[in-house]
């Protein structure tokens, strides 16, 4: 498969999510990361948004719960190339209602390269990297031959 590049600018689209138990969480790991999170976009599902928004005093674009598709928004949002890098603080231990919406989501961030922490240790090693305040060279796959693909059609009589 060909391959083709996509810089991502200095200021990023992060995606902030969490289940209800891992809400605490995601909450102080973005007090803590605040001075980060302040300079870039950030985008929410449902209540973790409010929250989030409320508790570091930074503007937040809220999406639907997860539950009622916030997942799914923000999935079709990385499918549109409108996020940069996810932090998902799901809980591995609940069963979800939504659990195939999760498991879409991150099959989508995996096949358009995108950067996910879904614990707070692996959120804490990116952000303090230097490649979230710095443009940076995303090589995705060109799904070009992939749209463009002949998929035969049984004759129609009509």
């Amino acid at each position: 498969m060909e391959h083709k590049i996509l810089a991502l600018g200095q200021q990023k689209r992060i995606a902030l999510i969490a289940h209800d138990h891992k809400k605490q969480d995601l909450l102080e790991w973005a007090k803590y990361n605040r001075p980060v999170l302040s300079q870039h976009i950030v985008l929410a599902t449902g209540t973790t948004g409010k929250l989030i928004e409320e508790a570091l005093g930074i503007e937040v674009i809220k999406l639907q719960s997860g539950p009622l598709g916030g997942d799914q928004q923000i999935g079709a949002k990385i499918s549109e190339g409108e996020i940069d890098f996810v932090v998902f603080f799901w809980d591995p231990l609940s069963s979800q209602p939504h659990d195939p919406d999760v498991k879409a989501l991150l099959r989508l961030a995996v096949v358009w390269n995108i950067p996910m922490a879904c614990n707070r240790a692996s959120a804490d090693f990116m952000f303090s990297s230097h490649l979230m305040n710095e443009e940076y060279a995303r090589i995705l796959p060109d799904f070009t031959a992939y749209h463009d693909r002949f998929i035969n059609k049984p004759d129609q009589d009509s």
